[in-house]
């Protein structure tokens, strides 16, 4: 495949990206490894039901390990996933994980594997273009009947963004739409921080059900 303009552009988006993360991974521990992100935990698990112990997770943006360890603590198996080697070497140190390194443009997961996936502000950063592809490959590594829960910045009209860092984000009728053609069905969904008028909840959170 000819390399075009635009995929030379992207490219370096996500390569800037993924050196943000890199070069601030400890900063980026210190200013959200006490984040409250319960109501997202609760939505996955809650949707997974019980028993947790022995399920098996793929924590999709896993940073230096904050929810894996809290996942681990319930006795689940949890893999995580970053592009950025630094967040994947502070999440092995942290947690004793399997933690997989890969770009999330190029993943490469078992098929039907994963009870749950946990991707937790991760997937915005996935080139438009490519996100119905990413979609379909976090399905096909579900189990049947298993669970994706994410939280992306929310936006009125779907919206890409760089500042160093590539961001595409998504009305909430644009985001259910890829994900029903992904093969999901919508369990609910919710805005963040809760409590909050809807002009300060930047953060829209789903959880989805694998169809087939």
């Amino acid at each position: 495949m000819p390399h075009t303009p635009e995929m030379e552009q992207w490219e370096a988006m996500v390569l800037s990206t993924i050196r943000h993360y890199d070069q601030n991974a400890a900063s980026f521990w210190e200013g959200t490894k006490d984040h409250d992100v319960s109501q997202n935990r609760d939505a996955l698990l809650t949707a997974m039901g019980q028993p947790l112990a022995g399920r098996t997770v793929l924590d999709f943006g896993c940073g230096p390990g904050r929810d894996i360890a809290y996942f681990q603590s319930l006795g689940m198996k949890v893999t995580g996933l970053d592009a950025s080697k630094e967040f994947v070497r502070m999440a092995r140190e942290y947690t004793g994980a399997e933690v997989l390194h890969q770009d999330f443009h190029k993943l490469d997961l078992p098929p039907s594997y994963f009870d749950g996936i946990f991707a937790n502000a991760s997937l915005f950063h996935v080139y438009r273009t490519h996100l119905p592809a990413v979609l379909s490959t976090l399905h096909d590594a579900l189990a049947p009947g298993g669970i994706l829960f994410s939280s992306n910045p929310r936006a009125d009209e779907d919206t890409e963004n760089f500042s160093g860092r590539y961001g595409y984000y998504l009305c909430y009728e644009t985001y259910a739409e890829l994900m029903k053609k992904a093969g999901f069905e919508e369990m609910g969904h919710f805005y963040r921080p809760p409590g909050k008028p809807r002009h300060l909840q930047p953060w829209l959170a789903s959880t989805w059900r694998k169809l087939r």
